[in-house]
């Protein structure tokens, strides 16, 4: 079974159906998929959202190991992404020598603002933590009482583990950022991380009509 957890914010509900709906779609394994939503989390999870977390789940992702029972492997994703390809094929990247494995972004972003203007963050590790591969018996530090405490930079630059040598590298293919990388056609998952097709102001951005297609065919009725 492939654990895949996923980010969910309530002004991006449909976000995280059409996701789930192309993670689907696209397997050749069996897949669970749980939402990381406040309301179902929330004995575990009480800190309070900061001013510059621009979704609800900015922190509560690095509860997943606690989720887990600090037992087996799981994927955490944005919502705001869609894939396009078997995730099996990344399951099986899987390393059981680190902790976690990540797409190592190395950018800067090209705009200062982002969904619903909200102010865009720059900082080393920036958007490493989107998509995660986790091992979980090796996350242990990542307790309910430490990711209620931790500041944001500790939690999302990996300061929990030991080492760097703990994050293992995935292709960029698995985390392909929309309007900061040019367009390719055989990347494996796109993350719309300036704003999804969903809002009116990114309706036309790169990727938007695979995001469309998928949204259609998820929310299509079929009449007999």
């Amino acid at each position: 079974m492939i654990n895949v957890f996923i980010g969910y914010d309530t002004k991006e509900k449909v976000a995280f159906s059409t996701l789930s709906y192309s993670i689907l779609k696209n397997s050749t394994k069996p897949v669970a998929i749980t939402p990381i939503a406040l309301n179902n989390i929330k004995d575990d999870f009480v800190r309070e959202r900061g001013k510059l977390s621009s979704t609800e789940f900015a922190f509560s992702r690095f509860i997943i190991p606690h989720l887990m029972n600090y037992r087996g492997w799981a994927l955490f994703m944005d919502c705001d992404m869609l894939m396009k390809a078997d995730i099996a094929e990344l399951w099986r990247l899987r390393d059981d020598k680190y902790a976690v494995q990540v797409c190592k972004h190395d950018y800067k972003p090209k705009n200062e603002k982002k969904f619903l203007g909200q102010i865009q963050t720059s900082y080393p590790k920036k958007n490493w933590s989107s998509f995660m591969l986790m091992n979980c018996a090796k996350c242990s530090a990542l307790t309910p009482d430490y990711v209620n405490s931790a500041t944001g930079l500790e939690l999302h630059q990996f300061k929990w583990l030991e080492s760097d040598d703990k994050i293992g590298s995935l292709p960029l293919e698995w985390n392909w950022l929309v309007g900061e990388y040019e367009h390719k056609d055989d990347v494996k998952n796109v993350h719309f991380t300036e704003g999804g097709p969903y809002f009116a102001d990114y309706d036309t951005c790169d990727y938007a009509s695979d995001w469309f297609n998928y949204y259609q065919e998820n929310v299509k009725i079929e009449l007999k």
